[in-house]
């Protein structure tokens, strides 16, 4: 089974809570709580290096990661944000 990220700001959507929601109120299964909630972004003019910075942030907060975890998803993380549909030059949003 393949991991699904928020396609906003790389987060790995793992459990019913973390995705966000449609203005139907149903789960949004692209986008997570953070970025995305009742069919629209949250933060909809933030540039993708505000997301960068927000996102590198949020993994050194994160407590259940390792340092060399930390270490390695950070120099990662800039690649993979810019893949994220919100992001993607080729992609439809943003």
């Amino acid at each position: 089974m393949s991991k699904v990220f928020c396609q906003s700001c790389a987060m790995p959507l793992e459990k019913p809570e973390d995705f966000g929601t449609n203005a139907d109120g149903s789960k949004n299964q692209e986008y997570c709580h953070f970025c995305f909630a009742n069919g629209q972004f949250t933060n909809p003019d933030i540039t993708m290096e505000e997301m960068l910075k927000i996102g590198l942030q949020g993994i050194d907060e994160n407590a259940e990661m390792s340092k060399p975890m930390k270490f390695m998803i950070k120099k990662m993380y800039p690649m993979q944000l810019k893949k994220m549909k919100r992001w993607n030059k080729q992609g439809s949003e943003k």
